[in-house]
C-alpha cells in the first residue's frame, strides 16, 4: 500500500508508546515518506539497538493492521515464523505479537535481555575523560589509535579498574562529499605525516598506515572507520564516510575533531530513501553531529545546497560546530565576511592558494605548480586542496607542513592511486581516474581538454554502475557528449553490475549518447574495462588524450601493467 500522512503518524505514536514503556529518552525521531515508501529512524540506546528495531517493525506492522485488518490478517503469523526461522536458539525465543499490551511486554523482556549497564558505564566514564569509544558486536575500545585499548564485551572491567590515564585519543577526521572524498582523505594523511604523525586511514582503495597497505577492498563505511582507530600505531586518524554506511548502519566514530563535507552532486538517487540533492545533503551533514564542542566542520562555500543548509545545523544538532569555508575564489562573498567574524577560510587569490586560519594567513604555493592541478586545470583539485588544507588546520597540522606536502603531492602515481594518474605513450596522452558520476566526468574531461594538443582528438571510455538510476546514466552520457569527444568506447562495469543483466548499462549509455548527436562510428561497446581501454590504447595517435575512467580494482591493475607502470607499495 501507498504510505500516507496517517498511516506515518500512527506508526510514530505507537513508537512513541513503546518508547515511554522502555524509558527511552532521546526524543529524536524522524518519519519521512520517499519515492520507494517511506521511512521512520528513532534513537535508543547503545545496548538496546535490537530492540529498536523490534519496536519499529512492531509499530509499522500493528499500524498497518489497524488500517486494514483483513489485508493484514497473516502478518502476524508471518512475522512469527520469520522470528522463528532467523532464531539461533529457538528455546529462547519470545515471539512477536501485535496486539498493543502483549507487544510492549515483549519488547520490554527484549529490552531487559539486551541491556549492558556495564557496557553503558564504562562508555559513559570514557565520555568524562574526553575520550572516544568504538564499539562492534564483540568489542569496546577505549580511547583510539595509539592511545587506545580494546576490551572483550564479554570480560568488560569496572571503570574504576580501567587505568584511564594510559589512554587518549589521537586526531580524528571524517570525510564525505559526491567527489574528492578519497583524495581529500590522501591529503590529510600525507599533511599528518609531515607533522609527525603517523596516520591510519581508510578509503574506497583499503586501509592504510602511512603508505602500507593493510586491508584491501572498499572501507569507507563503519568497518574502516573501526579498523583505522584500533590501529595501535596510529597517532592521527583520517575515515572517509560515504553515503551508504551512514545510511545503513551510521557513522561508527563516537566523536571526531574535523569533519569535511567535499560537495554534494547527484549520485545514488533512489537508495535508502534518498531521492533528491537536499536528502542526499543531510545525509552528509550528519558527520556534523559527531563533532566535539571545539571541532570544525568543513564546508564547500562553491555548493549552494550546502551552503543553504548550514544554518540548519542548529535546529538538527542544538548547535552550529565551528565552520571553515573554502571556495576557489578567496574573496567569494561569504569567505571574505567568515574572515571578518574571525572565520577560518582557504581559496585562490592571484593565483595562489591561501589559508585563513586562527587569525593568520598562509600563502600554500602558486595554484599552477602545484602537482595535485596538472598546471591549475584541475579545478576539482583546486578545491580538494582547499578543502583538505582547512581540516588539516584544524587538526593543529601546521601550515608549513600542509605548503610543504602540496608541492610535491601528485607527482608520483602511488600519491594518488586511480586518480588523475597521467602518463605518456607515442605521443599520447592518458589520464586514469575513478570519475564515477556526471560532476567527476565533467571534471576529468576538462583537464583532458586542456591537454589535447593542436590538431589532437579526445577519447574517453563510458560506463556506470548498475546501481544507479536510468537518468544518472543518461545525465554521464550528456555530459561526455558536451565535450565532443572522437571516440567514446561504452564499457561494461562487469565488477559492478549490481542487480542490472549484461548489457543493460551499455545500451542506455549508447542510445544516450546518439541521442545526444554523436556519430555511430565514434561508439564501440565492449565487454570490459580492460578491453575497453585496449580499445581507445589503438585507437589513439600522436597529439591525442585518451581520458579513462577504470573503476575495478581488477581492472586498474591491468590496465597498469597494460602501459607498464610500476605503483610502488599497492
Amino acid at each position: 500500500m501507498e504510505p500516507d500522512a496517517a498511516l506515518l503518524e500512527e506508526w510514530r505514536v505507537r513508537v512513541l508508546r513503546a518508547r515511554a514503556r522502555l524509558g527511552w529518552q532521546s526524543p529524536e525521531l524522524v518519519a519521512r515518506r520517499h519515492a520507494g515508501g517511506a521511512s521512520l529512524a528513532l534513537a535508543a540506546p547503545l545496548d538496546q539497538l535490537y530492540t529498536a528495531t523490534e519496536v519499529n517493525e512492531w509499530a509499522l506492522c500493528a499500524a498497518l493492521v489497524a488500517r486494514e485488518a483483513a489485508r493484514w490478517r497473516e502478518l502476524a503469523a508471518a512475522l512469527a515464523a520469520a522470528a522463528l526461522e532467523d532464531a539461533s536458539d529457538p528455546a529462547t525465543l519470545i515471539p512477536p505479537v501485535l496486539e498493543e499490551h502483549a507487544a510492549l511486554g515483549r519488547l520490554a523482556l527484549l529490552a531487559a535481555r539486551e541491556a549492558r549497564p556495564d557496557l553503558m558505564r564504562l562508555i559513559g566514564a570514557a565520555a568524562a575523560h574526553s575520550l572516544p569509544h568504538v564499539l562492534d558486536d564483540t568489542l569496546l575500545t577505549l580511547g583510539a589509535g595509539a592511545g587506545g585499548c580494546d576490551y572483550e564485551l564479554g570480560a568488560l572491567p569496572a571503570p574504576a579498574q580501567v587505568d584511564w590515564g594510559a589512554l587518549a585519543d589521537v586526531p580524528t577526521a571524517l570525510v564525505t562529499g559526491s567527489n574528492g572524498k578519497t583524495t581529500s582523505v590522501r591529503l590529510l594523511a600525507a599533511c599528518a605525516a609531515e607533522h609527525g604523525w603517523p596516520a591510519a586511514y581508510c578509503c574506497t582503495d583499503g586501509v592504510f598506515l602511512g603508505g602500507t597497505l593493510l586491508e584491501s577492498g572498499d572501507y569507507s563505511g563503519p568497518l574502516g572507520a573501526r579498523r583505522v582507530l584500533r590501529e595501535r600505531r596510529a597517532h592521527c586518524a583520517i575515515v572517509e564516510t560515504a553515503r551508504g554506511g551512514i545510511l545503513r548502519r551510521g557513522i561508527a566514530v563516537s566523536h571526531a575533531h574535523v569533519a569535511l563535507v567535499t560537495n554534494v552532486s547527484p549520485d545514488h538517487f533512489g537508495e535508502y530513501g534518498i531521492d533528491d540533492l537536499d536528502g542526499l545533503a543531510d545525509t552528509k551533514l550528519a558527520v556534523a553531529g559527531v563533532l566535539g564542542p571545539g571541532g570544525l566542520l568543513v564546508l564547500n562555500a562553491d555548493d549552494a545546497r550546502l551552503v543553504a543548509r548550514a544554518p540548519q545545523l542548529t535546529r538538527r544538532f542544538g548547535r552550529v560546530p565551528a565552520l571553515g569555508w573554502f571556495a576557489l575564489d578567496a574573496d567569494a562573498p561569504l569567505l571574505g565576511a567568515h574572515r571578518g567574524r574571525g572565520g577560518a577560510t582557504c581559496g585562490v587569490r592571484g593565483g595562489r592558494l591561501l589559508l585563513a586560519f586562527a587569525g593568520a594567513e598562509h600563502d600554500l604555493g602558486a595554484v599552477r605548480d602545484l602537482p595535485l592541478t596538472v598546471g591549475a586545470s584541475a579545478a576539482y583539485n583546486v578545491a580538494n586542496l582547499a578543502g583538505a588544507a582547512l581540516a588539516a588546520a584544524g587538526l593543529g597540522v601546521a601550515p608549513a607542513a600542509i605548503t610543504a606536502v602540496y608541492a610535491r603531492f601528485g607527482a608520483r602515481l602511488e600519491d594518488n592511486f586511480g586518480r588523475l594518474m597521467r602518463f605518456e605513450r607515442d605521443g599520447v596522452e592518458i589520464l586514469i581516474d575513478y570519475a564515477h558520476n556526471a560532476a567527476g566526468l565533467r571534471g576529468l574531461l576538462a583537464v583532458a581538454e586542456r591537454l589535447r594538443a593542436p590538431g589532437g582528438r579526445l577519447g574517453t571510455l563510458l560506463g556506470h554502475a548498475g546501481n544507479r538510476q536510468d537518468a544518472e546514466i543518461e545525465a554521464l552520457a550528456r555530459v561526455a557528449a558536451e565535450f565532443q569527444p572522437a571516440l567514446v568506447v561504452v564499457k561494461e562495469n562487469e565488477a559492478h553490475l549490481r542487480g542490472r543483466p549484461p548489457g543493460e548499462i551499455p545500451r542506455i549509455l549508447h542510445a544516450a549518447l546518439r541521442a545526444a548527436g554523436l556519430p555511430e562510428a565514434a561508439l564501440p561497446i565492449r565487454p570490459s574495462e580492460l578491453e575497453a581501454v585496449q580499445c581507445a590504447l589503438a585507437w589513439a595517435r600522436r597529439g591525442d588524450v585518451l581520458a579513462l575512467p577504470v573503476h575495478s580494482a581488477a581492472a586498474r591493475a591491468a590496465v597498469l601493467e597494460l602501459l607498464g607502470a610500476a605503483v610502488r607499495g599497492r
